[in-house]
């Protein structure tokens, strides 16, 4: 296999970017649809919400480490190989599921679960760091100017980024579909079946993509550069906003107090993450429209953020003073979140390969993300705790004062400088 491999002629940029886009899509539905697997599966068998919840906490703790050290081992090693890492754990962790019984005691379900749920956070933050890495080492080669390349590198990072949201919330539809037609055991093994196919696929990539020319110590794993931090920092309060409020409690709301059943719950999610996606995809697109022709900068961050800290605090106060019915209250709050959102996201993606240079991209995206996954956890239990403190309004009080935080530190950043 190797002697065919290296024997071919070598891929293009645009050639190694749609593979890559094409193994992290492919990774994306499996990952959108384990989750709603694993949400109604054991919703069926009894367990309370919060309970399903606890299940996906290794799945983003391990998401903080595996970034650290994943940049690390992508420019030590090359990007390749975190990429077949985090596929073939994917694989690993399906095909673990497997074996899954109604009759196994809850503490054991609860247990395994939780081990499988690990390494599919460890996959899934390796094929993150993988994908958007390998966006900027693939950029830089491109014949255009300066300015050019810098639209490019927004318009792909755009589309990867939005696409992958996208089809996560089409793999909430696909986890349902197949639950509910061949069964939660033989839909992980189907799933660990084509994802296998599409890890083929990027065997043809080079090895040194991503790799850096001199080893990088242990030191390197933090990130040194200014610009790296502030942002890191401002995307740790940023996603922390918004799972304070999405990921428990903003369910648990919709079906215990607005009495929709859980499949409507699901597709109400699915459909807020299609639409995510398709934003974050159109943002090149969208600012273009508005009279914005070069790529963004440290103001459209904090422009963004200022603009998302009002949205939480309205619906917080739609509900507290019953405006309306508040099922509308936070319909309508969350469809305006997920627009604002996706625009300061898909600004924050590219911003972070804007602020790093091809040979330690890695490294600062691993650390970026890094901080990504931990405020998603910090999210994850404020989101279970505040709820049962205070109701949905708590929830909502504390993402916008978490964005807040996010536009205070925005405020910071420097301005990009061009990089190789």
């Amino acid at each position: 296999m190797g002697g065919i491999l290296s024997s071919r002629q070598p891929l293009s940029a645009l050639q190694q970017y749609v593979i890559v886009t094409a193994n992290y899509w492919a990774f994306t539905l499996t990952d959108g649809a384990l989750r709603m697997l694993v949400v109604f599966h054991f919703h069926a068998l009894g367990y309370s919400t919060l309970e399903i919840a606890f299940l996906f906490l290794f799945y983003e703790f391990f998401g903080i480490i595996t970034n650290l050290y994943g940049g690390w081992l992508g420019a030590r090693f090359g990007l390749r190989l975190t990429l077949w890492s985090g596929t073939l754990l994917q694989i690993g962790a399906l095909l673990m599921l497997i074996p899954i019984a109604d009759s196994w005691p809850k503490w054991w379900s609860v247990a395994y679960v939780m081990v499988a749920q690990a390494i599919s956070g460890i996959a899934k933050d390796l094929n993150k760091m993988s994908a958007k890495s390998a966006i900027k080492t693939v950029v830089k080669d491109a014949p255009e100017d300066q300015g050019r390349g810098q639209q490019q590198l927004f318009r792909w990072v755009a589309i990867l980024t939005g696409s992958k949201n996208a089809l996560k919330g089409v793999g909430f539809f696909l986890g349902g579909l197949l639950l509910t037609t061949v069964g939660f055991n033989r839909s992980v093994a189907a799933m660990a079946a084509g994802l296998f196919a599409a890890f083929l696929c990027t065997l043809v990539l080079p090895r040194e993509m991503g790799r850096m020319k001199q080893k990088p110590g242990f030191t390197a794993l933090f990130s040194k550069s200014r610009g790296i931090n502030v942002l890191s920092l401002a995307r740790f309060f940023l996603f922390g906003a918004r799972d304070v409020w999405f990921v428990v409690a903003l369910p648990v709301f919709l079906q215990a107090a607005l009495g929709w059943r859980f499949w409507e719950v699901g597709g109400f999610m699915g459909l807020w993450v299609i639409a995510y996606g398709i934003v974050q995809a159109s943002a090149p697109s969208l600012r273009r429209c508005w009279g914005q022709t070069q790529p963004p900068g440290a103001s459209a961050v904090a422009f963004w953020s200022a603009v998302l800290t009002a949205i939480p605090a309205l619906i917080a106060l739609a509900l507290w003073r019953q405006v309306g019915h508040p099922g509308i209250a936070v319909v309508l709050g969350l469809a305006a979140f997920g627009v604002v959102f996706a625009m300061n996201s898909s600004i924050h993606s590219y911003m972070v390969l804007a602020y790093t240079d091809a040979e330690s991209v890695s490294l600062n995206v691993g650390f970026y993300y890094m901080a990504n996954a931990a405020g998603r956890l910090i999210g994850t239990l404020l989101s279970g705790a505040l709820f049962l403190w205070g109701g949905m309004q708590a929830c909502l009080w504390m993402s916008c004062l978490m964005v807040a935080l996010a536009f205070v530190t925005s405020t910071r950043l420097p301005a990009v400088k061009s990089v190789a």
